[in-house]
């Protein structure tokens, strides 16, 4: 090829630059990519809930030594309902996340109330010694909570402010980034 002065162009130099040019574009795509994966992947660990403003209802149910709890018994505490069963695995994956927000936040007016959707209280005794958990643990033998809720679906979970209010609910497992994210707020209210 020829210029139009008749002598030849060397492209050879444009190309290299024009190459190593879209090369470091490349680059600083893959790594701005990659950033926004990260956290688009931390984001979708997040299941957002459902917010609610209502009165909590009336529950009242018997922990495994036998006294009769109920929620009302936890005003001006930020409460956590569970609705899980022994037998439902994505309840026991969510326990040990639950087991760590709550021995982090118990002491700042956090409480959680789990409610066993109705196996046998030695199985339930079990599975909580097996987990060291801590926190309240209600049977429910005849399903009340569930009914209550209105929600049969486990697990659920629903956030009760310290003023005594449903807040957030949730039809599935929780983590704890997600109780970060959405509890940890209310209890600064």
């Amino acid at each position: 090829m020829t210029n139009s002065s008749g002598s030849k162009t060397n492209f050879l130099p444009f190309v290299l630059v024009g190459a190593g040019l879209l090369i470091l574009i490349g680059i600083g795509v893959y790594l701005q990519a990659n950033k926004n994966s990260d956290q688009n992947t931390q984001d979708a660990f997040l299941l957002p809930p459902i917010e609610v403003d209502q009165p909590a209802p009336e529950l009242t149910l018997f922990d495994l030594e036998g006294n009769e709890i109920s929620l009302s018994d936890f005003e001006g505490q930020v409460v956590l309902v569970n609705n899980w069963a022994t037998w439902c695995p994505p309840c026991r994956q969510e326990m040990p996340e639950f087991k760590a927000y709550f021995e982090k936040y118990a002491d700042q007016g956090f409480q959680i109330v789990a409610v066993e959707a109705g196996q046998p209280e030695a199985e339930v005794r079990a599975f909580v010694e097996e987990q060291g958990i801590e926190f309240v643990i209600l049977l429910d033998p005849h399903n009340k909570s569930l009914d209550t809720f209105q929600n049969s679906t486990l697990p659920n979970s629903w956030v009760i402010d310290k003023r005594g209010h449903l807040r957030l609910a949730w039809l599935g497992a929780i983590n704890l980034p997600t109780l970060e994210k959405y509890v940890t707020p209310l209890l600064e209210e």
